[in-house]
């Protein structure tokens, strides 16, 4: 499959992270784990009922981080896939929480509502009749027939032609031009869910800064390691730098940053979240890699309590 593997963005409180992408938008908390390179820090991971590929959304919580800037050269708006006749259900449900919504819009064959999260991230909710064909979660904050399906896709802010980005995803990345809609480009991949990256041109816009409220990284799928060695081939020999294979325990990594600026990942499907943990026990409890189980003790301490809250992931 070609397509996005998930998203990761930076929040600050893990409590409200939690409190709004489980309650309010209705995603499974199927992860509670850390930052490997910050032990210090969360990493929260959101998804369906099993963090399926194309359906995770993940946060680093930096309480009392550093605010982006939302701008060219970044993934600037992270879509969510819902069916098309719940665009109405819920323009209600976020009104009725006092959330600012922009009335839906249309692109390309779709229609689109605007948000942002409460830390000013631009999110959007994408209805199409092909989402329908989805699974639901059915044990979430929202009913089944209405709930987030997944990513829908990132939008890549790009200041000039982005001859170098598209490239990156047609030759590299197996993505496919999929038509225009004014200012922006979409290419489409051949998974069921994370399927869309749409390139706007934001040209004389200013450039992104990171931290609080933006998007770090997104993450393209690759089916096992044979397959990820082989992109990373290819990225190498494109002239772009890119990393060594990283273990992440739910699946194994290679980062480079593409030519307009936006870093990319390239994950394996497997393992999954599934091998430490039972689906119905998924995001219960807070997982370490062996390496650092040795100082569990030192790291919960570090962490924000994330208890009055977990609940309303897994009602």
């Amino acid at each position: 499959m070609t397509g996005i593997h998930h998203v990761t963005a930076i929040s600050s409180d893990p409590a409200a992270t939690v409190r709004f992408y489980g309650d309010t938008l209705g995603l499974r908390l199927v992860k509670q784990t850390v930052n490997f390179d910050d032990p210090g820090t969360f990493h929260l991971y959101f998804g369906d009922r099993t963090g399926a590929p194309g359906s995770i959304l993940t946060f680093f919580p930096f309480p009392g981080g550093m605010r982006g800037r939302t701008g060219s050269g970044q993934a600037a708006v992270t879509s969510f896939a819902i069916p098309a006749e719940s665009v109405g259900w819920w323009m209600e449900r976020l009104g009725a929480r006092g959330l600012a919504v922009e009335a839906p819009v249309g692109r390309f064959d779709e229609r689109v509502i605007a948000l942002r999260d409460p830390d000013g991230m631009l999110l959007e909710l994408v209805g199409s009749a092909r989402h329908a064909e989805l699974e639901g979660w059915a044990q979430g904050s929202v009913p089944a027939e209405h709930a987030i399906r997944g990513v829908h896709g990132v939008t890549l802010w790009t200041d000039g032609a982005a001859t170098g980005t598209e490239e990156v995803l047609t030759g590299l990345l197996g993505f496919t031009p999929a038509g225009e809609d004014g200012s922006t480009r979409r290419f489409r991949g051949d998974s069921p869910l994370g399927s869309v990256v749409d390139l706007r041109r934001t040209d004389g816009f200013w450039r992104g800064v990171g931290g609080v409220g933006t998007v770090h990284h997104v993450a393209f799928r690759a089916a096992d390691d044979a397959r990820q060695l082989d992109v990373r081939t290819a990225v190498e020999e494109s002239g772009l730098q890119i990393t060594p294979v990283v273990d992440r325990q739910y699946f194994k990594s290679v980062y480079f940053r593409e030519p307009g600026g936006v870093l990319f990942e390239v994950a394996t499907d497997t393992p999954g979240f599934l091998w430490d943990e039972a689906e119905s026990e998924l995001g219960t409890s807070l997982k370490l890699p062996s390496w650092l189980e040795a100082h569990r003790e030192e790291i919960v301490q570090a962490l924000p309590s994330l208890e009055s809250v977990l609940e309303v992931s897994h009602d």
